[in-house]
């Protein structure tokens, strides 16, 4: 069972995860696919913990849009899947992948469980993937995959430093609604337990209201990650 796919994970400073990410997804190489890490200039151990466990290792540019790009210009593959360093796909990545590749729809994206366990988080799962479904947007911690082709036809994930994934999604959508996988990828709940549930709901949902208004992506992107 080939799996033509390319897999590309931007990285900066993630030697704490990257290791047992990659891991993950050799299983996934047995199969064909390749992991690409795009690098934004890690000052860590980020390259030393994924040291044979990736088909290509790229220094590119810091940004989340750049990177991904940059790991885009690389696949080798038609179909590409961007995937967080946080993030890990389900247990039956191999199945479900090869419904899609084999379909003739043109991108998708995978339904999202934060790895927490607190109550709430079950809760925010349902909503998070409830919009998606509802607007047809997906954010990048669902893993979004999309054929390569109409990647370039809608000018690659935009160079702004944040959103890029709804912006991408938004066009994507305009050619068709998103294949949409059950099965869940996790992400880690990190985030969500180190600032509070409700104070990054009320963010969350404040960044993509102020998005919707036209509001500079910088501006947003400096309320997201306060210095």
């Amino acid at each position: 069972m080939p799996m033509p796919i390319s897999i590309i994970i931007p990285t900066f400073n993630e030697e704490k995860t990257i290791k047992k990410s990659l891991k993950a997804l050799q299983f996934l190489r047995l199969y064909g696919a390749e992991v690409i890490v795009s690098d934004g200039g890690s000052n860590d151990g980020t390259k030393a913990e994924s040291a044979n466990l990736v088909d290509h290792w790229i220094d590119s540019a810091k940004g989340r849009a750049i990177q991904m790009n940059a790991g885009a210009d690389a696949a080798r593959y038609s179909t590409m899947l961007f995937l967080h360093a946080d993030t890990a796909l389900p247990n039956n990545a191999v199945n479900v992948l090869k419904v899609f590749i084999e379909s003739t729809s043109i991108w998708g994206r995978f339904d999202v469980r934060l790895s927490g366990d607190k109550r709430m988080f079950r809760v925010i799962e349902f909503m998070m993937n409830w919009r998606s479904w509802l607007t047809g947007i997906a954010t990048g911690d669902q893993a979004i995959f999309v054929r390569k082709t109409y990647f370039e036809r809608v000018g690659r994930f935009p160079d702004q430093p944040l959103m890029e994934d709804v912006s991408l999604t938004q066009k994507l959508k305009k050619i068709s609604r998103p294949y949409c996988i059950k099965v869940p990828v996790t992400t880690n709940s990190r985030r969500w337990e180190k600032n509070g549930v409700w104070k990054t709901i009320v963010l969350m949902w404040s960044l993509r209201f102020k998005y919707m208004l036209g509001v500079d992506t910088k501006k947003l992107y400096q309320q997201y990650y306060p210095s």
